[in-house]
């Protein structure tokens, strides 16, 4: 037996017999990168957060959503209904008791008590409960034929948040930075903040801005209302600097050494980017979230300087201070558990949405304006919403008010993209119920992770042996709120 090489030559039959098995798995390898189904950089990825390239070029690069906790009336703020006061004390006909909560406090149709007036030079109909917001209604495209399913705030809220009235799913801030990560490797990508006056969180708490089932490094970083804003955040008096960087050197490599020899351990991934991002936020977040710093007449925009407003406007302060920084997503809650305490204004509509609207009025519109005069508007989407809207009866009471209506909201969008000074879809003449270009939450998502650059079908995450999607089996682009 001979060690020298054939001198043979080979057939092609042979050579496509010998090499089929490579040209097959290189196929394979392209129909499932092609599906999402190889393991991507991202798993492999020691930085889980580390920025990634959108599906397609995006309009916006970071997102400020201001969500209006508890419901807020869309027939008091801005779906102008005249018919609701031709027909007030009327009976809705055909109306179900048990839209709302209360059925035994369903009264006649109630007209709004707050004047309307046109705004801006598209002359939309805006309630004067917003003097500032109707400054800056040119900029924004309203949405009034929202819908969901839930007349209760715990499930309405997990549907505005994650797409499905119940806990367990990632939140839209979770998906966009599982998509696309952050531009800040010195503070958190997505960050919340809540009622600072002691009404408490939204129903569902952290539930609202959890990842859920994908890797932890995606939740929310909620900044305390009171005291230090990022707990644990401060390292240990008895330790120096460069002492704590050598322990966190020290955990790096034993985690890093475990990764890869199991290499399929997102979680891992997450818990070694955690500890490094801990740390370069003990330098970063303090200088992020010290609005003092700024000069006054940036505070007083914002209305800093104002009792009325000033917890809001420190809020919206930070969450531009963020975005400017390279943080993907900011959520702030206005208003806290239920009730008088958050804009659920079951009774005396009057002075719960004067008092929550003189709270985020001037501060959002600072908001607005401030993000357009640094050129930041244009790259950062932001939102204003609740979790459902209210009737448009009257809830009986000493000072009436309105109850849970699920059938019909309005939600606005600015900026990052969005065509200002437009309306989509249309509610009833009394505002009871979505009726024309119905908009589904998971079309609101849709539209938003669209502006980021995401595409929704393609944004997906494999789950117990399902690719979970924020969108669910829904979703659809509005396009006509798009510029």
């Amino acid at each position: 037996m001979t060690n020298e090489p054939s001198s043979l030559p080979v057939s092609r039959r042979q050579m496509l017999a010998r090499a089929g098995c490579g040209f097959g798995m290189l196929g394979l390898a392209g129909l499932l990168d092609d599906h999402g189904l190889l393991a991507s950089a991202q798993a492999a990825s020691v930085n889980p957060l580390e920025p990634r390239r959108p599906h397609f070029p995006a309009k916006a690069k970071s997102v400020i959503w201001l969500f209006i906790n508890g419901g807020p009336s869309h027939v008091d703020t801005w779906d102008y209904k005249p018919q609701l006061a031709k027909r007030d004390g009327q009976t809705l006909e055909g109306m179900d008791k048990f839209t709302g909560f209360f059925s035994n406090a369903v009264g006649g149709l109630m007209k709004s008590p707050f004047n309307f007036r046109p705004r801006g030079q598209s002359g939309k109909m805006v309630s004067d409960l917003f003097p500032h917001l109707g400054e800056h209604v040119d900029k924004m495209a309203f949405i009034h034929s929202g819908h969901t399913e839930s007349n209760n705030h715990s499930p309405a809220l997990f549907a505005m948040n994650s797409g499905l009235p119940r806990m367990g799913f990632p939140c839209v801030g979770s998906w966009v930075t599982y998509g696309l990560g952050s531009e800040s490797q010195n503070l958190p990508a997505f960050v919340v903040m809540s009622d600072p006056l002691g009404r408490g969180q939204p129903k569902g708490y952290s539930q609202n801005w959890g990842a859920a089932f994908l890797p932890s490094v995606y939740q929310g970083t909620y900044l305390a209302p009171k005291g230090e804003p990022i707990a644990n955040l401060k390292r240990d008096p008895n330790m120096t600097r460069a002492q704590q960087r050598r322990l966190i050197d020290m955990m790096r490599r034993k985690n890093k050494r475990h990764l890869e020899q199991n290499p399929g351990e997102v979680e891992l991934a997450a818990r070694i980017e955690s500890f490094e991002l801990a740390y370069r936020m003990q330098m970063a977040a303090p200088e992020a979230l010290d609005v003092d710093a700024e000069p006054a007449h940036i505070k007083a925009l914002y209305g800093l300087e104002n009792k009325r407003c000033s917890h809001f406007a420190r809020q919206c302060l930070i969450a531009r201070r963020m975005v400017e920084r390279g943080t993907r997503f900011v959520q702030i809650y206005s208003g806290g558990m239920e009730n008088q305490r958050s804009w659920d204004g079951h009774n005396d509509i009057v002075g719960n949405h004067s008092g929550f609207a003189g709270e985020t009025d001037q501060p959002i519109a600072g908001l607005l304006a401030d993000l357009e005069q640094r050129g930041l508007l244009d790259e950062t989407l932001v939102i204003w919403g609740g979790e459902f809207g209210r009737l448009p009866v009257a809830q009986k009471a000493k000072k009436p008010g309105r109850d849970h209506n699920p059938h019909c909201f309005t939600a606005w969008m600015a900026g990052g993209g969005i065509k200002g000074g437009v309306s989509y879809g249309e509610s009833d003449e009394v505002g009871f119920k979505a009726a024309v270009d119905k908009v589904h939450l998971n079309d609101f998502h849709a539209t938003i992770l669209h502006l980021l650059g995401l595409d929704h079908l393609r944004l997906t995450y494999l789950y117990n042996g399902r690719r979970f999607r924020l969108t669910d089996v829904g979703g659809e682009v509005i396009h006509k709120v798009l510029a």
